[in-house]
């Protein structure tokens, strides 16, 4: 099973809001405790896409397996050549490459813009192991840990912070980077 990538669009937004809003009340990689609005996942949406940063979605067998996109790592000019990556894949889909084929792509996408960085805040340490081993095979380096700065289903749960460097000799930029002017995702 083989996961074809394509960019989102308005109408993957219903789809994309449901896995979020399950992620939301039953499990820990977003530390949100309401599902958000269709209206506000599709405003999440247009705030990536202003940025011309990537939201993609795959699908399995013709059938949505989850999305990912990338949004601005901070909004201070100086952090404009590094984002965040978010990766969120249906329950019966993981284990399946979904994820892989997602991080590859956000990877990819970044590295053609001209970007250095991309961040991964994999929260619940416990718990995604699989996350974290995802993000170290594909060259990311474990950068620190926020321990027990979420509070969420009555425990206190971690952030593992997880860098990929596209550009670790740390010569000068190659393009402009992101124009944070837009607000972020």
């Amino acid at each position: 099973m083989t996961p074809l990538l394509r960019d989102a669009d308005e109408g993957d937004l219903a789809a994309i809001a449901a896995l979020y809003g399950r992620e939301v009340v039953g499990g820990t990689a977003t530390f949100e405790t309401t599902p958000p609005t269709l209206a506000e996942m599709a405003d999440r949406f247009a705030a990536v896409r202003r940025h011309g940063l990537p939201w993609l979605v795959a699908e399995v067998d013709g059938r949505f397996a989850g999305y990912a996109y990338a949004s601005p790592f901070r909004p201070r000019p100086a952090y404009r050549y590094g984002v965040e990556g978010s990766i969120y894949v249906e329950e019966d889909a993981r284990g399946c490459g979904v994820g892989r084929c997602l991080l590859v792509a956000l990877v990819d996408h970044s590295r053609a813009m001209g970007l250095r960085h991309v961040i991964g805040a994999i929260s619940d340490s416990e718990t995604s192991a699989a996350s974290i081993a995802l993000h170290r095979s594909l060259g990311f380096r474990q950068a620190g840990v926020y321990r027990q700065v979420g509070w969420k289903f009555e425990r206190w749960l971690d952030v593992t912070l997880m860098q990929l460097d596209m550009n670790p000799d740390g010569g000068p930029p190659q393009a402009p980077g992101l124009d944070l002017t837009g607000g972020l995702a």
